[in-house]
């Protein structure tokens, strides 16, 4: 019992209270910066899985612990540098298209080890980001949190002879559990409408019979099905 208390108050002190003095300050930076560039090529190697990604968003995860570990022992403990920081960082504008739930997940993991090694908390950053990467990797692998409905998005382009109002209710109540209409465009000079639909099919198998049916209807003008884009947040 004794050595496991040991362990573990070791495993969650920082470093730089359990070698004041034995190891020189370059060394102790040292450490902690190849904890954080370690961990930060953990955390990018578990996004990478199973993910579509860019290198440029890889390589800024992997090496953003280091960039906040330096940023927390620059301003530990001095209220001006931290002032400073702040009003650095405020000017900061991301420009960038929004990320996905993944990323900005990603993104936090790895600013946390930053602030756990930048405090000399290596032996916590380590363990945190093994629970953490097992866990979202766990997650990755399993059904957890999968629509288990079978949605989709559905394009149809009809002359403009045609009244699109309620024009394949008939179909949708049979081959579909719900149907939106959410939105109507003109094209070809409005000579054609094209349907923006959110749907629900009761069976996945028989998408074709829908496609084929609709077809018949729009004069086998152009029909797009396909899976709702992930930034899609509405619900249906």
């Amino acid at each position: 019992m004794p050595e496991t208390a040991f362990s573990l108050d070791t495993l969650f002190a920082s470093l730089f209270d359990t070698i004041s003095g034995a190891m020189p300050a370059p060394a102790a930076f040292l450490c902690c910066l190849q904890a954080s560039l370690l961990l930060g090529a953990g955390i990018a190697a578990a996004y990478m899985f199973r993910s579509r990604y860019t290198k440029s968003f890889v390589v800024t995860l992997a090496l953003l612990p280091a960039i906040v570990q330096m940023v927390i022992m620059l301003v530990n403990g001095n209220l001006g540098a931290g002032v400073a920081v702040m009003g650095a960082f405020s000017l900061v504008r991301f420009r960038s298209v929004p990320g996905s739930a993944r990323e900005i997940g990603s993104l936090f993991l790895a600013m946390a080890v930053g602030l756990a090694t930048g405090m000399g908390y290596i032996g916590l950053a380590v363990l945190f980001t093994l629970i953490l990467t097992a866990v979202g990797l766990l997650y990755t692998v399993t059904r957890f949190g999968e629509n288990k409905r079978c949605e989709k998005e559905l394009k149809v382009t009809i002359p403009e002879s045609l009244d699109y109002s309620g024009i394949f209710d008939d179909l949708f109540e049979t081959y579909t559990a719900r149907a939106e209409l959410r939105s109507v465009r003109t094209t070809q000079m409005g000579s054609l409408y094209q349907l923006h639909y959110r749907i629900v099919l009761k069976e996945a198998a028989r998408e074709k019979e829908l496609l084929d049916a609709i077809r018949c209807r729009n004069g086998n003008l152009d029909i797009l099905c396909g899976r709702v884009p992930a930034n899609a947040v509405e619900e249906l």
